[in-house]
């Protein structure tokens, strides 16, 4: 999970300024959906 996260953030800015794609919000989206899931994959109190 952790290396999907840095995938999108080395990805997307690479998309945006280096290929020239144009923003979606659906990035961002996406990108807080992973972070959410790191954080439940490795929160402290899971037993």
């Amino acid at each position: 999970m952790i290396q999907e996260c840095v995938t999108l953030a080395v990805f997307v800015p690479f998309m945006l300024f280096f290929l020239g794609e144009k923003w979606r919000w659906d990035l961002l989206w996406a990108f807080f959906c992973l972070l959410g899931a790191v954080f439940f994959i490795f929160r402290p109190d899971r037993a």
